[in-house]
């Protein structure tokens, strides 16, 4: 044996006793997350247990990014111990995830991301269906769009919250990269008709303009609805991501496809649990002012006063009558902070409505 092969046998043994020591600590974590729902139930005997807590995921996460020794980045070694943790806590009670689908879209892999591939993730047509299977208790957390960096808000989720006795309990952000994709053996030059999301069309519109200008684009309801059609119509294509791709077995003809690199969508996780303060937070806010001269700036103010930044504020018709508006305002903190209680009760004193969506934290992956 030559003394790179010797050489190679004994790192593979290593690898083998690590992969070993490796094994025996993951069940030893997974024993001991099983002791810590058996002590929650005891003490809750007869309430509904909420095994999943998204203030301390966000605190495990980002201590492992902020202490890992490398060579492997702090986010993929997040995302490792994110299935871990995923897989420790389906062993209790798998938790079901509400998504707006159809299965393949980019809320999936939202949804995959934020909890792991250890939940039961259910797809349904439309984003006030996310909203209902969690009110009723059949979804444990929903995952809904609510911001793109290209298209900017999802109005649709802006305007549930207004009547949703829902929480917002996270975020999690998802670079979206589209791709050209068609039936295997089709040919390129034959494709007659594009199927896509309205929104992607709009996301890649100067990549098509210049790579297939004059071809039939056709707006579906997804991305995954658009691959679904490509794979069984002859002479289609569809623009959709990753994971509709391998769903539906299509071939990318073109990859990376969108007009801005850093394109980017936002999406939230809704509860109906309050979240504690993970020492790193935003927190989500409704609220209707009186039509009258000053009215946005006496919203705006006492964030300033109290050097509270702010991240997002959009309008919205209020559903109460017509030409008024409520605001709806992202920003750093916890409800729970002194300043930010000091921020929202200057704000009621002022506001025809306040409404707090929820405090939870910020998206670590």
């Amino acid at each position: 044996m030559s003394d790179e092969q010797t050489r190679l046998a004994e790192l593979r043994d290593r690898i083998d006793g690590l992969d070993q020591q490796i094994m025996d600590l993951i069940s030893a974590r997974a024993r001991c997350a099983q002791e810590v729902a058996h002590v929650k139930m005891a003490a809750n005997p007869d309430q509904d247990v909420f095994f999943y807590r998204p203030e301390r995921e966000a605190q495990v996460l980002r201590r492992i990014k902020d202490h890992n020794p490398g060579p492997l980045s702090g986010e993929e070694m997040a995302r490792l111990f994110r299935e871990i943790m995923s897989a420790c806590l389906a062993l209790e009670k798998p938790m079901h995830i509400a998504f707006l689908g159809p299965a393949g879209t980019f809320t999936q892999s939202a949804a995959l991301k934020h909890f792991g591939h250890s939940v039961i993730s259910v797809p349904l047509p439309a984003i006030d269906a996310v909203f209902r299977e969690v009110e009723s208790g059949a979804a444990h957390y929903g995952v809904v769009p609510v911001e793109n960096s290209t298209e900017g808000m999802i109005n649709h989720t802006l305007d549930m919250f207004m009547s949703s006795p829902l929480k917002i309990c996270g975020e999690v952000q998802l670079r979206i990269h589209h791709h050209l994709m068609a039936a295997p053996g089709t040919d390129d030059k034959a494709i007659s008709r594009i199927y896509s999301h309205q929104q992607s069309f709009a996301q890649c519109r100067q990549w098509l303009d210049a790579h297939r200008y004059g071809i039939e684009r056709v707006a579906v309801s997804s991305n995954a609805e658009a691959a679904r059609r490509a794979a069984a119509e002859p002479g289609t294509a569809a623009i959709a991501g990753d994971m509709a791709a391998e769903l539906y077995g299509l071939e990318k003809l073109a990859n990376k496809i969108e007009d801005r690199p850093d394109n980017t969508t936002r999406f939230l996780i809704i509860g109906r649990e309050a979240v504690s303060p993970s020492g790193h937070d935003k927190s989500s806010i409704l609220v209707s002012m009186r039509n009258k001269p000053g009215a946005l700036y006496q919203l705006l103010e006492p964030f300033h006063r109290h050097n509270i930044s702010l991240t997002r504020i959009e309008t919205r018709p209020s559903p109460s009558g017509t030409w008024a508006y409520v605001f709806y305002i992202d920003f750093e903190g916890h409800m729970e902070d002194a300043q930010v209680s000091k921020v929202l009760a200057d704000i009621d004193q002022e506001a025809v409505e306040l409404k707090r969506l929820g405090s939870y934290p910020i998206g670590v992956l």
